[in-house]
């Protein structure tokens, strides 16, 4: 009689646990549906206001979040192919009479392209900080060999 006493309380407190366990996991996941701003829960009453641009906080993933720490790493990852490229350039263009670095767009595609098919990506990143300067908005395989690019830094 005392061993199924024994074996019953235990099957409650594993119960409790679970249960315990449960109203957890519930309660963060309303805290986090509170703030997420595409959730159409009409009950999460308590919703922080909405952002609005000029906000430093417009447009970004809640701080120390996992979407955070991925759109750094992109970063991250996008600055050294930006980097590689210009070092690319710096490889395989000719200095021009103005000390800068310059290579066709044919040439470069064609060197960079074994090492990422994002060759035109890059380069809009890296002209969009400043390192590079090219005519036009965008860059095509064949109609554009021909274009000079130009390393600024």
């Amino acid at each position: 009689m005392q061993e199924d006493k024994g074996q019953s309380a235990k099957a409650t407190s594993a119960v409790g646990d679970l249960r315990k366990s449960w109203q957890t996991w519930a309660e963060d996941h309303i805290e986090y549906q509170r703030k997420n701003p595409f959730s159409s829960d009409g009950r999460l009453a308590s919703k922080p206001a909405p952002t609005h641009r000029g906000d430093p906080t417009y447009g970004r993933p809640l701080e120390g979040s996992r979407t955070e720490q991925r759109g750094k790493d992109a970063h991250s990852h996008v600055g050294k192919e930006v980097e590689e490229l210009c070092s690319i350039i710096r490889r395989t263009g000719e200095v021009g009479e103005d000390g800068h670095v310059s290579v066709t767009f044919g040439q470069l595609f064609e060197t960079y392209v074994t090492i990422s098919n994002k060759v035109v990506g890059i380069l809009l990143r890296a002209r969009k900080h400043g390192l590079v300067r090219f005519e036009g908005e965008m860059l095509w395989q064949g109609k554009d060999d021909e274009v000079v690019i130009t390393l600024l830094q």
